[in-house]
C-alpha cells in the first residue's frame, strides 16, 4: 500500500499527531485533501480569489502550529474549516476598517472584489467551453451577491456537500438557521439545484491541479518540511 493509502486509513487524531511531528507526507496529505473546501469557504467570505488563497495559506500555518492541540472532538476537516473561517473573517474586518478609513479621507475605493477566473487550459470543445464559462460566471456572480450569512451556508451545503449538522458545527449556528438560510439562498438564486446544475456547481471556483499543488508546496516550504 502506498504512503497516501496508509494515511487515508488512519484516524484524524493519529494524522494530526503525525503533522505535529512534522511528517512531510502527512502534512501534504492533509493540505491536498482540504485545499478545495478551505478555498471555497474563504472565498465565500472574502469574495476575492487572491485574498482567499492568502487566507487559506495563513490558516494552514496557524493550524499546523497548534495541531498538537487537536482533540478529535470534531473531524480534522471541520477543525481546519473553522480556522480558515476565523482567518477570513479577520481579514474581512481589516478590509472594512481600511475601506472606512480611505472613504473618510475621500479616496475612492475601486475594484474591491477582483476575480481571476479560468486559469489554465481545458480540453473541451470551444463552443462547450464558452457555454460552460458563461454559466460558471453567472453562478459565481449570483452566489457572490448573496448576503454574507447565506453565501457561506450555500457554499458549504450546495457546493461542498456538507450536511446540515456539519454546517451547523462549522459555523456555530443552529441547524434550523442553516436550513432557513440555505432555503432562502436557493430562492434568491431562483435555482432548484437539480443534478445538472449541481454538476456545474462542482466545477466552479476551481482550486485544483496547479493551484492545489502550488498551495501545498507553499505550505510545506513555509513549514520548512
Amino acid at each position: 500500500m502506498t504512503a497516501v493509502g496508509k494515511l487515508a486509513q488512519i484516524d484524524d487524531r493519529a494524522l494530526a499527531q503525525l503533522c505535529a511531528a512534522h511528517d512531510r507526507e502527512a502534512v501534504r496529505h492533509v493540505v491536498t485533501e482540504n485545499n478545495q473546501r478551505l478555498f471555497r469557504t474563504a472565498w465565500s467570505i472574502l469574495k476575492d480569489r487572491g485574498e482567499a488563497e492568502e487566507a487559506v495559506q495563513d490558516a494552514y500555518l496557524s493550524a499546523f502550529s497548534h495541531i498538537s492541540e487537536f482533540a478529535g472532538r470534531s473531524s480534522l476537516s471541520t477543525w481546519l474549516t473553522r480556522v480558515v473561517i476565523n482567518e477570513a473573517l479577520g481579514r474581512l474586518r481589516a478590509q472594512r476598517r481600511r475601506c472606512a478609513h480611505l472613504e473618510a479621507e475621500g479616496v475612492a475605493v475601486l475594484d474591491r472584489y477582483r476575480e481571476t477566473l479560468a486559469r489554465g487550459s481545458e480540453s473541451a470543445p470551444p463552443d462547450a467551453l464558452v457555454v460552460r464559462e458563461q454559466l460558471r460566471n453567472m453562478l459565481e456572480h449570483a452566489i457572490a451577491d448573496l448576503p454574507d450569512g447565506f453565501r457561506t451556508v450555500f457554499v458549504l451545503r450546495a457546493i461542498e456537500g456538507l450536511s446540515v449538522e456539519d454546517t451547523s458545527e462549522v459555523l456555530d449556528i443552529a441547524p434550523a438557521t442553516v436550513k432557513t438560510r440555505f432555503l432562502r439562498a436557493r430562492r434568491k438564486l431562483q435555482d432548484s439545484l437539480d443534478p445538472e446544475v449541481r454538476t456545474v456547481l462542482l466545477g466552479i471556483f476551481p482550486f485544483a491541479g496547479p493551484d492545489c499543488a502550488a498551495m501545498t508546496e507553499r505550505v510545506l516550504a513555509a513549514l520548512e518540511l
